[in-house]
């Protein structure tokens, strides 16, 4: 292990603790929306930083670049339909979420049905976070931090070994940071980590195609544009991991849940000073998001061009780029900005399990007449539980059949798109009863467990789960057609939040939703695979009259308020 490495591995990561901990040293933590929720405080970069940094852990480096370089671009669905879902989320679902003042989404699934509907979907968040998202984040972590500092040969101890004892360090870290920090400490790291990872993620292609290319950028883009342009397919068919068809099936709703009715992603949100800033924050993780194929994606097909189809496992292709392209300070950087987004998925979960037990189980059961200060003691506690129970697991995912990423997808499918179905329903919906719900949440998992556990459907996991959904949803309304609430749903509004919308919203928006579709324009047949340029020439002039015409419609709306200001 490189001693220069590990100093600016160490320089970064110590920077990033105490400029936190400076920040919220005097911030009260004894209040559920002081620590669960930053005191409903927080702003548009803060959020979009802290989304994007909960949600690009080292699990999407390591998983999305060995998927690319096993197969082709066509991964990339995963990110670039997130764009079309958070500017979905950000003008559809947002506004629901602040006009209510809720602190969980289980608060409003009480709210919709009843207190056993928040109870079981509760328990499925909770799952879903101990089973699934904390141990393949260990995992992952553990994976890029072993490789980088060669953890095997410095201890001489087996592989299994030193993925269990990293995942145990970065456990027991996050631990401190979200247990004792509350949701603003962690949102706060997340900041710096989020311009650091952006930074350095950028930084793996421009070396990887300057080593490619032997010294020269363009002669690496080059080959990696011609070598072999079918990896640069993004139009996926159905033998590849994610079929382009799925974007307009189970793709669709895993994101409409994860994005829009995850906790651990939509406690960001909830925390908002006003719906503005969270907006903002959400359709700026939206641009982020199209574009993080570059730094996720682009790495894999590097790593393909230079070692070659059977270089080795293909969840160890990032970090051997990483080593083998980075000078050594900036890899010691880089590994510090990876720390710090694995750090930001366990710590954002962590918490978000803490909010859930505290709020959502404890509360309604023994915490009758109990201050904040001891409902958050006990979800500390709990958080001390699932910490060591995610470590305890994590080590085993490297025995995974399918590779990480496509795990983790397959198996938050028992969870994501249920909890979906019945938020959908119960927005669109006034009349349909708590007993659909339940009846729909046990229909869905239930099958979806047979069909990956007993029967083997041949069919992508992500039509199956489109499918259970369009059912699942249709059995909601005959049930609420013959057995209906006896009076509508009223939804209940809290005075105390500015739900004032962002005015440029909508030009934002169709900046994100026009950056998706060139993404898919240049990375299939008709762009950088296809000998022809016309249709980039004219994706391009109509991209131009576009942003024209936004500029000229910002300026009047500015020029208007401004009239108005003086009027006044």
């Amino acid at each position: 292990m490189s001693l220069t490495v590990f100093l600016s591995f160490l320089l970064f990561t110590g920077f990033v603790v105490i400029f936190t901990y400076r920040k919220v040293k005097r911030d009260q933590h004894d209040s559920k929306d002081g620590f669960f929720l930053g005191g409903r405080s927080l702003t548009g970069g803060l959020i979009a930083s802290s989304l994007i940094l909960t949600n690009l852990s080292a699990t999407s480096f390591v998983g999305m670049s060995a998927q690319a370089y096993t197969n082709n671009m066509s991964v990339m669905g995963w990110e670039v339909a997130s764009g079309v879902t958070l500017v979905i989320i950000a003008l559809l679902l947002v506004p629901r979420y602040l006009k209510q003042g809720i602190t969980t989404i289980p608060d409003f699934l009480e709210s919709r049905y009843d207190m056993s509907v928040k109870k079981f979907v509760t328990l499925l968040f909770l799952c879903q976070y101990v089973i699934n998202i904390l141990p393949t984040t260990l995992y992952a972590g553990a994976v890029v931090l072993s490789e980088i500092f060669d953890i095997k040969g410095l201890l001489g101890i087996t592989e299994f070994q030193s993925i269990a004892l990293i995942s145990a360090t970065i456990g027991l870290l996050g631990f401190f940071y979200a247990i004792y920090g509350g949701l603003k400490a962690v949102v706060i790291a997340d900041t710096i980590n989020g311009i650091g990872l952006i930074i350095g993620g950028l930084m793996i292609p421009v070396f990887g195609l300057i080593a490619l290319g032997h010294g020269s950028f363009s002669a690496g883009l080059d080959t990696l544009l011609t070598a072999a342009p079918e990896k640069l397919q993004s139009v996926g068919s159905e033998k590849d991991p994610l079929p382009f068809s799925t974007l307009f099936t189970g793709l669709l709703l895993v994101n409409l849940y994860y994005w829009g009715t995850d906790q651990s992603i939509v406690q960001r949100v909830l925390g908002a000073k006003n719906l503005k800033e969270a907006q903002k924050g959400v359709i700026g993780a939206g641009l982020i998001k199209v574009i993080s194929p570059l730094f996720l994606i682009i790495p894999g097909v590097i790593a393909y061009h230079l070692f070659g189809a059977n270089a080795g496992n293909p969840d160890s292709m990032y970090t051997r780029l990483v080593n083998e392209v980075l000078p050594k300070p900036l890899v010691g950087f880089f590994v510090a900005v990876m720390f710090g987004a694995i750090l930001s998925t366990f710590n954002g979960v962590l918490n978000s399990s803490t909010t859930l037990f505290a709020l959502n189980v404890y509360k309604p059961l023994f915490g009758k007449g109990k201050t904040d200060s001891e409902l958050i003691g006990k979800g500390r506690l709990f958080g001390v539980v699932i910490a060591m129970i995610s470590i305890c697991i994590a080590p085993f995912i490297m025995f995974a059949p399918e590779g990480l990423f496509q795990y983790l997808q397959m198996v938050a499918g028992f969870f994501s798109v249920p909890i979906f179905t019945i938020v959908f329903v119960g927005y669109i919906s006034k009349r349909v009863p708590a007993i659909a719900a339940k009846i729909a949440l046990a229909v869905f998992v239930t099958s979806y467990a047979s069909m990956q556990l007993i029967f083997k459907v041949e069919l992508h996991f992500l039509h199956q789960l489109a499918i259970l959904f369009v059912a699942c949803t249709a059995l909601m309304f005959v049930i609420g057609y013959f057995f209906p609430r006896t009076s509508d749903y009223q939804m209940p509004i809290n005075e105390s939040i500015d739900i004032t919308p962002w005015k440029f919203r909508f030009e934002a928006s169709a900046i994100v939703l026009y950056m998706v579709l060139g993404a898919y324009i240049m990375f299939s047949d008709i762009g950088f695979i296809s000998d022809d340029p016309s249709y980039m020439q004219v994706y391009g002039v109509c991209g131009v009259i576009m942003l024209t015409g936004i500029i000229l419609r910002t300026r009047k709306q500015k020029k208007a308020h401004l009239a108005s200001l003086k009027n006044s």
